[in-house]
């Protein structure tokens, strides 16, 4: 598989990045995300007093083991609803769409019974393409090597 170039956005540089297991639910569970859009991981960055994008390039090893979303579907949306329930798996790396937090909103919706499936999927319009890839494994780690690290502008 050919190198690519992935972004991390944050509030501090991140030569060498772990796995973070943290109080909030992510999409794809526990790791270190990041994603192909330069902008996407600005707008991560800008959730912080210091905006920091982190630059890898990346070679995903194909003998690990690799779960792809390549458009949002059923599946898609039933890992995130078992993610978000801390259901643990075993991937290496999960690579999607991101639910962001309008599309969380009505996934919160469709758990609780508020809408039904067919409701969520009508309303499951993103604005613009998201992309995330979640390195979940310390192996997974190893596909990663750091490039450089920049301050963004909050506006």
């Amino acid at each position: 598989m050919g190198k690519m170039t992935v972004y991390h956005g944050g509030y501090t540089a991140i030569q060498t990045p772990e796995i973070i297991i943290g109080r909030n639910t992510k999409d794809f569970g526990p790791g270190f995300y990041c994603t192909i859009i330069r902008e996407q991981a600005e707008r991560w960055a800008k959730r912080y007093q210091t905006p920091v994008v982190s630059s890898y390039t990346v070679r995903l090893n194909t003998e690990l083991n690799i779960l792809e979303f390549r458009e949002m579907t059923e599946e898609w949306l039933d890992f995130i609803i078992d993610c978000r329930n801390h259901v643990a798996h075993n991937y290496d790396i999960v690579i999607g769409a991101m639910a962001n937090d309008q599309i969380y909103n009505f996934i919160a919706d469709y758990i609780d019974g508020i809408i039904t499936r067919d409701q969520f999927w009508a309303l499951a319009q993103f604005k613009y393409p998201t992309h995330q890839i979640n390195f979940c494994t310390p192996a997974a780690l190893k596909c990663l090597t750091y490039v450089t690290s920049e301050e963004v502008s909050k506006a």
